[in-house]
């Protein structure tokens, strides 16, 4: 079988492929061509493995550990129990839409305190880079820098993306309202959300 070798898979992986082996790719793309074999050929690094996660629906209990935040810190649900808390999960630091929408939370971060929101955004990016970001746009809510795809794959906004006609794996910009219990009440995605206008847009709900 040119070019794959048979390896067992992480754990992580188990509940995909039925606790089988797999057949790898020794290269970063999928195979070219059919593997003679019945084993699925999937690419080594894990950020772009086609696993099938579980994706987190209304009425699901949120994770306890959210992560690691810009300074460090470890970012716990338990923290925020009597409170309701916006948990936002955005593509990337310093691009237009990421920043739009952070700036919108931000001008509108008292008036969620008012109503009993924390909020919480979580991307892939460094610390940091979150770090910067923070500092470059005053905002006043902490940053989880996922940079390991924990976070992003537990709540199910790790997927493949599509930009001119290539594929890659990335953050589906989406917002959990998680209640005071710790249970996830709304979701928001894609483009359901306003970015420039995203603080009012939970405002209203």
């Amino acid at each position: 079988m040119d070019g794959c070798r048979i390896t067992p898979i992480c754990n992580h992986d188990l509940h995909w492929a039925g606790l089988l082996h797999v057949s790898v790719c020794q290269t970063e793309v999928l195979c070219q061509k059919l593997c003679t074999n019945w084993f699925f050929c999937l690419p080594l690094h894990p950020e772009t493995t086609p696993f099938k996660q579980k994706t987190m629906q209304i009425g699901d209990q949120a994770p306890e550990v959210l992560g690691i935040d810009e300074d460090g810190q470890e970012i716990r649900l338990s923290q925020f129990r009597g409170q309701k808390l916006v948990l936002y999960f955005y593509p990337k630091d310093n691009t237009a839409g990421c920043t739009a929408e952070a700036c919108s939370l931000r001008d509108n971060y008292s008036e969620l305190r008012k109503q009993g929101y924390a909020v919480v955004g979580v991307s892939v990016d460094s610390a940091a880079s979150h770090q910067k970001f923070k500092a470059k746009h005053e905002l006043p809510f902490p940053l989880i820098a996922d940079t390991d795809h924990t976070l992003v794959e537990q709540m199910g906004v790790w997927a493949e993306k599509s930009m001119y006609g290539r594929k890659y794996f990335g953050t589906v910009r989406t917002t959990f309202l998680i209640n005071e219990e710790g249970i996830i009440e709304d979701i928001i995605q894609g483009k359901q959300i306003k970015t420039k206008t995203h603080g009012e847009q939970l405002l209203a709900r």
